[in-house]
Order: structure tokens, then C-alpha cells, then sequence
């Protein structure tokens, strides 16, 4: 009986080694794949920018600057030079200090390879400091092998 409780108990630990070890390397080489890396380097666009950094198309540069007190708060330009045009440019904000929502900017072209957008942050009621994260997309797709996280942190006025 008890040779019996031994096996069944070591096929199930087998079977859940198998289930759980399975979704944890599908995990892992998820992130690999959408483009994120471990190594990525955080920069400030409003403290430390222009951003900038280089991949095989060519050379990107992101500005950030404040344009002043708005009807709905703090206004923002944000300007992407990029070496290619990419088609419905996004950038998306998301919350980095704290889950907010997403909120899609689109980029309009200005002139060559550079896109701009003016927007205002939602501001956050519980916390006076609010950082945020671009990220760059092409439609519902991620701009992938950008090696900076863009943040900036947004303050009520």
C-alpha cells in the first residue's frame, strides 16, 4: 500500500514538474521575443534627454519637452526622429511607477523621418509624482530592439 501511494505521488510531482516547467520556458521566451531586454537602459526624457540610440535601419532621437499649464494640466511635445516611416505611429503611455491605464498618442509626421504629438498626462490623485513609459508602436505592434526605456515624470502644477 504504501509502495502504491510512493509511485502515484511521484508520477503526479513528474506530470506538475512537466505542466509548470513547460509555461515557465514559454514565459521566458516570451519576453526574448517581443523585443524587451533585461539590459534595457532607463532614460529621462525631461531630466537626461534627448534619448537616443542606434539599430541596423539607422539612428532614433526622442524629445520630450514641457510646453506649460494647459485647459486639462501640464502640456507635453514629444518628437521621434526615426530612420525609417513607420506607418500609424504610436506612442503609448503607460504608468511605470503605478498601473494607470494605457493612452495611445499618435504621432504626426512633421517633416522627413520626424513625428511629433502634443498631449497631456492624466495626473495621478494619490501620488504627487506620477512616472510614465513611452513605448513606441506601429499600429497594435510594438517597436521592437529599442535598447532605452523612455520614462519622464509628470507633476501636478
Amino acid at each position: 500500500m504504501l509502495r502504491a501511494i510512493a509511485v502515484t505521488g511521484s508520477i503526479l510531482g513528474l506530470v506538475a514538474v512537466a505542466v509548470f516547467g513547460a509555461r515557465m520556458l514559454e514565459d521566458a521566451g516570451g519576453e526574448q521575443k517581443s523585443g524587451l531586454s533585461t539590459a534595457t537602459v532607463q532614460c529621462d526624457l525631461l531630466e537626461g534627454g534627448p534619448c537616443s540610440w542606434s539599430t541596423g535601419a539607422g539612428d532614433w532621437e526622442v524629445t520630450l519637452i514641457e510646453l506649460g499649464e494647459g485647459t486639462q494640466g501640464t502640456e507635453y511635445r514629444l518628437t521621434v526622429a526615426t530612420p525609417e516611416r513607420p506607418e500609424r505611429f504610436l506612442a503609448v503611455l503607460r504608468g511605470e511607477s503605478m498601473y494607470m491605464g494605457e493612452y495611445p498618442v499618435p504621432l504626426g509626421n512633421r517633416t522627413g523621418n520626424e513625428y511629433s504629438a502634443r498631449f497631456t498626462a492624466p495626473f495621478c490623485t494619490v501620488d504627487a509624482t506620477m512616472t510614465w513609459r513611452i513605448d513606441l508602436q506601429q499600429g497594435q505592434s510594438p517597436i521592437e530592439n529599442i535598447p532605452v526605456k523612455l520614462v519622464f515624470q509628470a507633476e501636478p502644477h
